[in-house]
């Protein structure tokens, strides 16, 4: 006998049921608790700020799922057979890829479960609970290879998500394409896998993002000529989309957010999102104080990615283009490859990228005057788990010492492949 399909109601009111209530001000009132001075010998440090420990333990009362809030970005887009992706720019697999490093499991296909299974085993072994699959749209090869994404993340104990990418006429199909998403790998999957964020209040509801959502009309280039940005969207598209959605799934999902890759917090407010997000890795640390005030102070959560840095591959042709500028390393722009002391203080400075980013947004969103506290939402998405081409990855690289002599001169591989997951395991284990 066929088993009835479990309602995405049904489903959340089981969820609910079975979660401890925590509000929003007892995890503030927690935290204020943790930072009061105690005694005389206290007094000094009543300024001193929270240890992670002391967030994570606050956080791990709070969000019982607290793993399931860390979400690495994740992309499903590499082929092997034919190539897709790392032949890009004329690159030439496998011993040519388009990438500045060489992933320590060669130029894998996003279909092989045994790729897959060894992602699953260095996500969950960092202590991240979920990932974000990068979705270009029904029927492409991203939506294709969901399903067995899922498969395997789910015997690792690894929620999905997704964030939609700045596909053809997203903007006219985003209302059905989220709601594609939820039946198609929510409800017919009996929502075994797929990420429902707990919130203080112990609702659980999906959380998804654009990527390039919100961006300028025109751009003008070096020579003083301005074009059109081809992925602008009017403010009322987007608001009459974010209307409707809100309309179409609340009676399911009051707690759904959609967050706009976005700085701009007039904008976000226009359009209707839920909040924003950020990961960009040249929009450094010490400016993020600013953006937080900003969407905090128009109660609208906000969240910054924490990051490595970036190193995108450079093109093996140079563009025709007066204006084209070679990109650069960040966050040591100056870096010489040909210099291992130098490529080292590299690593060392993107090593520092992420445990400072990572402590910064956790840090807002748990700060007194933070959107996120009071709307009782913590999240952080870690940008990437495999995003090659611009050299964001945590997956491991292959180690330098284990490169040839071609591949030294051409790849950026530190002495030790695994340290951005290395460092990133360390801050989690603070945390969880």
């Amino acid at each position: 006998m066929r088993r009835p399909v479990l309602s995405r109601r049904r489903f959340l009111a089981q969820c609910v049921a079975a979660l401890p209530a925590a509000q929003a001000g007892l995890m503030a009132a927690q935290i204020d608790q943790r930072r009061a001075p105690r005694g005389r010998d206290d007094v000094r440090r009543r300024e001193e700020p929270l240890t992670l420990s002391q967030i994570g333990a606050v956080l791990r009362d709070t969000y019982p799922d607290l793993p399931s809030h860390f979400v690495f970005e994740y992309y499903p887009w590499y082929g092997s057979n034919p190539w897709r992706h790392w032949d890009a720019d004329g690159r030439k697999p496998p011993e040519e890829i388009a990438s500045s490093y060489r992933p320590a499991l060669g130029p894998y296909d996003s279909r092989d479960t045994r790729v897959l299974e060894q992602h699953a085993k260095w996500i969950a072994a960092a202590g991240i609970g979920a990932v974000n699959l990068s979705w270009w749209g029904r029927d492409t090869y991203e939506d294709r290879a969901a399903p067995v994404v899922m498969d395997v993340m789910r015997a690792f104990g690894i929620k999905v998500t997704f964030h939609l990418e700045p596909y053809t006429n997203r903007s006219q199909t985003i209302v059905d394409d989220i709601k594609y998403l939820l039946h198609e790998y929510g409800e017919r999957r009996r929502w075994d896998n797929f990420l429902l964020v707990q919130h203080a209040d112990g609702a659980a509801a999906p959380v998804m993002k654009l990527f390039e959502s919100i961006v300028p009309q025109t751009s003008t280039d070096c020579r003083g000529i301005t074009r059109p940005i081809p992925t602008y969207v009017p403010n009322e598209v987007w608001r009459e989309q974010t209307r409707r959605l809100k309309q179409e799934l609340a009676s399911e999902f009051d707690h759904f957010m959609l967050l706009a890759d976005t700085l701009d917090i007039a904008r976000a407010v226009v359009t209707g999102f839920d909040g924003g997000v950020s990961a960009d890795p040249y929009f450094r640390v010490e400016k993020w104080d600013e953006v937080a005030a900003n969407f905090n102070a128009h109660d609208l959560p906000f969240v910054f990615a924490a990051n490595a840095g970036f190193d995108g591959v450079a093109p093996k042709v140079i563009p025709d283009d007066p204006c084209y500028r070679p990109g650069k390393v960040e966050p040591s722009p100056d870096v010489d490859w040909s210099s291992e002391a130098s490529r080292e203080r590299e690593h060392q400075a993107s090593a520092r990228r992420i445990r400072e980013s990572f402590e910064k947004t956790v840090r807002l969103q748990v700060a007194p005057a933070s959107a996120n506290l009071r709307r009782g939402f913590f999240l952080v998405y870690v940008n990437s788990f495999n995003e090659w081409h611009e050299g964001t990855q945590f997956e491991p690289t292959v180690s330098y010492g284990s490169l040839s002599a071609t591949e030294r001169r051409t790849y950026h591989d530190a002495a030790a492949g695994a340290y951005r997951l290395e460092t990133l395991q360390s801050l989690m284990a603070q945390i969880i």
